[in-house]
């Protein structure tokens, strides 16, 4: 039986920036490092994200081509995550922007340019 989203893979051209930029604006913890490029992030409630490196741009499987569509992450202070973001002088998808059933969502760019999109339900799905 599936409990849970353990991690998600994100395939990057420098490893060692990207981890840094993840701990820098995130404060997400490096709960480990195998010393050759391979990094798991872990976030408060134990889910991780886990960077490692672009081998191959175009191999067959596609297990090792560079990057993902997005990942949305949940936070409670939306507008003070909008403005640490922009502080950090991400590239702005969308502005943040709260629906009329109070979703709030803003979508940008990490430094390798993969989207990400942060989100506040009133009421969780």
């Amino acid at each position: 039986m599936i409990t849970g989203l353990e991690h998600v893979a994100i395939f990057s051209e420098d490893t060692a920036a990207l981890k840094d930029w993840y701990v820098k604006v995130f404060d997400f913890k490096v709960a480990y490092d195998n010393g050759k490029g391979t990094f798991f992030l872990r976030m408060p409630d134990g889910s991780m994200i886990e960077i490692c490196k672009q081998t191959e741009a175009n191999r067959k499987d596609g297990l090792s081509v560079g990057g993902l569509r997005h990942l949305a992450f949940y936070v409670d202070d939306f507008n003070e995550m909008v403005e640490r973001l922009k502080a950090e002088n991400v590239e702005v998808v969308t502005d943040a922007t709260t629906s009329a059933s109070g979703v709030s969502t803003f979508f940008f760019k990490d430094p390798e340019g993969n989207i990400h999109h942060l989100i506040n339900r009133k009421k969780p799905l």
